[in-house]
């Protein structure tokens, strides 16, 4: 089998590439000539000192990777594949106290307490007011003359109170923590002319806001999630550094996640009219799957192999970074039919979009999806004759699949 011919250089975390698109052919290569590839950085691009990483691209091999943290961790660089050059090492180990960025066992022990914000209960008593949530924003949408971004005003909404929802911030607070959120993960596009220290300015002020709202609950506890999750530290629960940390995930995994797998679903259906017509006549339960699969709203997180190791006929050493490509897993033809197609009744839908199963499971898949669903139903409700205005213009990142623009008109 021939060495996949990429360009000298070539690296999937380049955010000038992913700026331009998901570089869904060369995955394509890489899965039948070298599903588990090295590829070298120079210059430490991504901020860790080292020389590169090995790209994991097939299905098989990126549940492989995700399944066994006791081989490839989260906790030794964190599941971010690039920074930048500027960083400093202990930025990077400060992310180590985020959920996303833990092992067992003290993974398992956060997990289990937070998780009880999304049990099917909790869930199920947020439908109603995100109903309602998502028709006030589509009819707030078909209030506008003439053309608007899809992005500011339906798909970057909806994430934001669902959150807020969640963990209780009032309604006045909610701009801030999306501010917040943005400023996060902007730093490597130039338009926004966000540092990564006003990144991490923000990340400080999300941090603060959220432990001032664990504190405030210890002394007076009311019933909302905050309360469940820190009151009675010595009983199981959050102390206040671990509840920031918690919101501080949640304002990129919940946020900016659902926002960009809701821009590429309607992108998605408005450059294939049949979908459309399908769904707003069927509404297929499927369709909010289907969704994620397309968009894959991450494109990769990484691992670090904690000691020698095999993976796709490759010898993997102690320490080497492992990135686990979710946009090539995705499209591959070895477990998707018809792979390269936007399909809204497909099923099954093994996708990888809400992580290759093990501990780093998503753990707000159930309230991405009700999301998901109430607003491609508001949509197809209030504005079914929907149609593109320009081609998307997407962020610069080197690992969320981003849209910042999306102009769309009413009809």
């Amino acid at each position: 089998m021939p060495c996949p011919a990429l360009p000298d250089g070539f690296d999937f975390t380049d955010p000038d590439l992913l700026q331009h698109h998901v570089p869904l052919p060369e995955f394509a290569e890489l899965r039948v000539a070298e599903p588990v590839r090295w590829i070298p950085q120079a210059g430490n691009v991504a901020g860790f000192q080292d020389e590169g990483y090995w790209a994991v691209t097939r299905h098989a091999d990126v549940k492989y990777v995700s399944t066994h943290p006791e081989i490839f961790s989260s906790y030794l660089n964190t599941a971010i594949i690039r920074f930048n050059e500027r960083i400093e090492r202990a930025s990077i180990d400060a992310q180590r106290f985020i959920l996303l960025n833990m092992d067992p066992p003290e993974h398992t022990r956060v997990r289990q307490i937070v998780q009880r914000g999304f049990t099917p209960r909790a869930i199920r008593a947020l439908e109603e007011r995100l109903r309602n949530r998502a028709t006030a924003i589509v009819d707030g949408a078909l209030a506008q003359d003439g053309s608007f971004d899809f992005v500011t005003a339906i798909a970057s909404e909806l994430p934001l109170q669902a959150i807020a929802e969640l963990i209780g911030v009032p309604q006045e607070d909610r701009s801030k923590i999306f501010d917040w959120s943005n400023k996060m993960i902007a730093y490597d596009d130039p338009e926004f002319a966000v540092t990564a220290e006003v990144g991490q300015q923000s990340a400080a002020e999300i941090l603060a806001y959220a432990m001032n709202m664990a504190a405030e609950r210890k002394q007076c506890p009311a019933h909302d999630i905050v309360s469940t999750l820190v009151a009675a530290e010595d009983e199981g629960n959050l102390n206040s550094d671990e509840f920031g940390f918690f919101v501080l995930m949640l304002a990129v995994a919940g946020n900016e996640t659902t926002r960009n797998a809701t821009t590429h679903g309607m992108h998605a259906f408005l450059t294939h009219p049949e979908q459309w017509e399908l769904y707003k006549r069927e509404r297929p339960a499927t369709a909010a799957e289907e969704i994620v699969r397309w968009a894959t709203p991450v494109i990769a997180f990484q691992r670090t192999a904690t000691q020698d190791t095999e993976l796709g006929g490759k010898l993997i050493r102690k320490g080497d970074r492992v990135g686990i490509f979710y946009a090539s897993a995705n499209r591959d033809p070895e477990v998707f039919e018809r792979p390269d197609e936007f399909d809204v009744t497909r099923d099954p839908n093994p996708h990888l979009g809400f992580g290759g199963g093990g501990p780093h499971f998503c753990l707000g898949k159930s309230l991405a999806v009700l999301e998901i669903n109430l607003i491609f139903n508001a949509i197809a409700d209030a504005l079914p004759d929907l149609r593109l205005v320009g081609d998307p213009r997407r962020l610069r990142s080197a690992w969320i699949n981003g849209v910042k623009e999306l102009r769309v008109s009413a009809g």
